[in-house]
């Protein structure tokens, strides 16, 4: 709990030197060159100063893409750490054999602890694991921590261990289907309460066209979490229905639109509403 926290706490004071800076760093190197002593005040560990480094930097980097003003995002309600690069072993959040991880701690008197914990793997993962341990494939780790209390006098917490590893790497062990031999092509067009997918031939005539709607998902009220399980479960459908369709390729509409989509806050979207695009968050 206690890494978290002051994870969270670096994480907000760099978040608000930063949209106070005029001129910030162009690069990974920069920003950690600048940052990094200024933030291991409050997280004494140096990979997961980096990590926080390296989270606020992506958003700044995401709102500079997007064109999204940096100084009106704020940030959202988790708990978290996490180290930046990619190594084997990953020293502070290590895989060990037997689906163990020994995680670097501390308190808030800055004390270091080495905690081991087990978590339940799914079956699926575990040859992933294997894997990456046998072939010493670099990895980056993270906790999430989901919801904490106290019963009987005693601190409990649930959360996840999340690791990040290469694209490919994850293929190679992990891909749940072959490539399919269809001659067809797939355009995707993503709006705030449904996906549409427009499929056409090698001559751009029209196959078929579907759309996957997530409405609910849109509506203020819904809260993040189940919007997103919403949404993840028709961009699985699409992606299902586009490879039994033969669809050898998909094409996306500019990353920029897909972005600012994310940013919108819609009641049953009536874009004159006072709050459409009522809060940036990250």
């Amino acid at each position: 709990m206690s890494t978290a926290w002051l994870f969270k706490i670096a994480t907000h004071r760099l978040f608000s030197i930063a949209k106070q800076s005029p001129v910030l760093p162009g690069t990974d190197i920069g920003w950690k060159n600048t940052f990094r002593e200024l933030v291991y005040e409050v997280v004494p560990n140096r990979r997961y100063a980096d990590g926080v480094v390296a989270l606020v930097r992506s958003i700044y980097e995401s709102c500079r893409q997007l064109g999204v003003d940096f100084k009106d995002v704020e940030l959202s309600d988790w708990l978290m750490f996490q180290q930046s690069e990619l190594e084997y072993p990953a020293r502070s959040i290590t895989l060990k054999p037997g689906y163990e991880f020994h995680i670097t701690t501390m308190d808030y008197s800055k004390n270091t602890y080495r905690d081991v914990i087990k978590p339940t793997i799914p079956k699926s993962y575990r040859l992933l694991l294997d894997k990456i341990l046998e072939g010493r494939q670099r990895y980056t780790g993270r906790v999430v921590l989901k919801s904490y209390g106290v019963e009987g006098g005693s601190l409990w917490v649930q959360g996840e261990v999340q690791i990040t590893i290469s694209m490919n790497f994850y293929y190679k062990h992990m891909a749940r289907a072959r490539a399919n031999k269809g001659r067809l092509y797939g355009g995707v067009d993503v709006n705030v309460d449904r996906i549409n997918l427009a499929i056409v031939d090698e001559e751009g005539v029209f196959r078929d066209i579907r759309t996957f709607w997530f409405e609910e998902a849109s509506r203020k009220g819904c809260n993040r979490r189940r919007a997103r399980s919403i949404i993840g479960m028709r961009v699985h459908e699409m992606l299902e229905y586009a490879y039994r369709h033969d669809v050898e390729a998909l094409f996306l509409e500019n990353p920029e639109v897909l972005g600012k989509l994310k940013l919108l806050w819609i009641k049953s979207n009536d874009r004159r509403h006072e709050n459409y695009n009522y809060k940036v968050s990250a």
